[in-house]
C-alpha cells in the first residue's frame, strides 16, 4: 500500500501543479464568469494565488478517496496537513525571496509553487504512515478542509481590504 499512495501523491503533485497553473488563466478566459471565480485566480493577490494550489489538492482528495478504497487510519489528517503546508510554503518562500531580493521574479513564483506542493504532497504521505492517531483527528481535519475551502470562496467576493486578499476585481 506504501508504494501506491506515493505513486499517487507524486501523480498528485504533477496533477495540481498542471491543474493550478491552467487556473491561473481560467477567470480570464471565462471573461470574469463568477462560478470560475470560484475556483480560479480572480486577480493577483498572493491570497488568489494560493487557490491554485489549494483548489487542485482539494481535487486530488477527492481523486485519491475514489482510487484507494483502503487508505491509512491518518487519511484525512494527512492529507489535510499537506494541503496547509502548500499555502504555508508559498508565503514563506515567496515574501522571504521577496523581502531579499526586494521584487519578484516569474521564474521563483513558479518554482515556489511547485516546491511547495511537492512538498505538501511529500508531507501528506509521510503523515499517513505515522502512529495511528485518534479518529476525532481525522474528523477534525475534514472540518478544516470544508473551511479552507469555504474562506477561499468568501474572501474571493468579500476580500478584505488588506494588501494579501484585496484586489479589485468585476464579476459577470
Amino acid at each position: 500500500m506504501k508504494t501506491k499512495i506515493l505513486k499517487l501523491e507524486l501523480i498528485g503533485a504533477l496533477f495540481i501543479i498542471l491543474l493550478g497553473s491552467l487556473l491561473h488563466f481560467t477567470f480570464e478566459w471565462s471573461t470574469n464568469f463568477w462560478l470560475v471565480g470560484i475556483f480560479s485566480a480572480v486577480n493577483e493577490s498572493t491570497w488568489e494565488h494560493l487557490k491554485l494550489a489549494v483548489i487542485p489538492a482539494l481535487l486530488w482528495l477527492l481523486i485519491e478517496m475514489k482510487v484507494l478504497k483502503e487508505r491509512p487510519e491518518n487519511f484525512f489528517w494527512a492529507k489535510t496537513i499537506g494541503i496547509y503546508s502548500m499555502p504555508f510554503f508559498i508565503i514563506l518562500i515567496f515574501y522571504s525571496y521577496t523581502a531579499i531580493l526586494k521584487r519578484n521574479f516569474l521564474i521563483l513564483d513558479i518554482l515556489t509553487f511547485i516546491v511547495a506542493v511537492v512538498f505538501g504532497q511529500i508531507i501528506s504521505y509521510k503523515i499517513m504512515f505515522l502512529k495511528k492517531i485518534p479518529k476525532i483527528y481525522n474528523q477534525i481535519a475534514i472540518i478544516f478542509l470544508f473551511l479552507l475551502f469555504s474562506s477561499f470562496v468568501i474572501f474571493t467576493f468579500y476580500p478584505l481590504p488588506n494588501f494579501f486578499i484585496s484586489r479589485p476585481i468585476t464579476f459577470k
